[in-house]
């Protein structure tokens, strides 16, 4: 996290695989950010399986 706020970068994850269906985590210290970006992967991986 900090290493991508001081990069101004854009950092996704954890991401989870393996699992029968599409899991995602997020930190309790998670930007509005991170949620939409989390979600929007999780839809992708929904469509995928």
């Amino acid at each position: 996290k900090a290493v991508q706020r001081s990069a101004h970068a854009v950092a996704i994850g954890p991401v989870l695989q393996g699992l029968n269906k599409p899991v995602n985590d997020l930190s309790r210290g998670a930007l509005v950010e991170d949620i939409v970006n989390t979600v929007a992967i999780t839809a992708i991986q929904a469509q995928d399986s």
